[in-house]
């Protein structure tokens, strides 16, 4: 309707399921530095904060029609970190998002100007562990691998908490070939997490990104599955 905040509606639906959030301390001065102009790190007890976090999308659909079984599920790995634009809106910022559905890595590139890579994913259940593992497209390297094992019954992450401050994100920025700043809204109930049984991880996809972590993840988080929309790109 006229004079209605195109933020506000429904663009599509999607489940996002057998989340894992790997989470690395870093400089704040270090991650400024890969920003865009517009954008502020954003930093919980003097740190920035870059994640890896594989997971699985279901049932991506269009507002208007339903899922597709050939394309609306697939699996993406992302890379990311946190920031407020210049009125404080706290989100995230993307480095990279991998994903094995091309159809969904052509939409994310030229509708939400996110930088997803083609990559071949596979994931699967072996008594109760999760495996995950992504080669990029034009990778030789041996494949990033992770697995983790969830038995915790999930609870919201309590508001002030580091769990809080890296899991309740509901804005992501992304930028153009341009350089010109893009706002985009999902919705979806508060995460249900708790902490899992870290079996295997890998560092290369944050590599990828210019980052190097020091040693294991400092927090690591699972998610139990949730039902998401989304909502339009505006511009900042």
């Amino acid at each position: 309707m006229p004079g209605s905040d195109p933020s506000r509606r429904t663009l599509g639906h999607q489940r996002w399921s057998d989340l894992l959030f790997l989470h690395w301390r870093f400089d704040a001065a270090t991650v400024q530095a890969t920003l865009p102009p517009g954008l502020i790190v954003d930093t919980f007890a003097g740190d920035a904060w870059v994640g890896i976090i594989p997971f699985a999308m279901g049932r991506v659909r269009p507002a208007f029609l339903p899922p597709v079984p050939w394309l609306s599920w697939f699996l993406e790995l992302n890379v990311r970190t946190y920031v407020r634009d210049a009125q404080g809106t706290p989100g995230v910022w993307f480095y990279s998002l991998d994903c094995n559905q091309p159809v969904g890595v052509e939409i994310g590139r030229r509708v939400f100007h996110l930088p997803y890579q083609h990559a071949h994913l596979q994931a699967r259940r072996n008594q109760g562990t999760i495996e995950y593992f992504c080669r990029r497209r034009g990778k030789s390297d041996p494949p990033w691998a992770y697995a983790w094992q969830t038995s915790d019954e999930g609870a919201p992450a309590a508001v002030g908490s580091l769990a809080h401050f890296l899991v309740e994100r509901y804005v992501l920025f992304s930028a153009d070939a341009r350089g010109r700043l893009y706002r985009g809204r999902v919705s979806h109930t508060p995460y249900r997490i708790h902490t899992p049984h870290l079996g295997v991880f890998t560092t290369g996809p944050a590599a990828c990104a210019g980052f190097t972590p020091d040693g294991a993840p400092a927090s690591v988080l699972a998610a139990d599955p949730v039902a998401v929309s989304i909502h339009p790109l505006v511009r900042c």
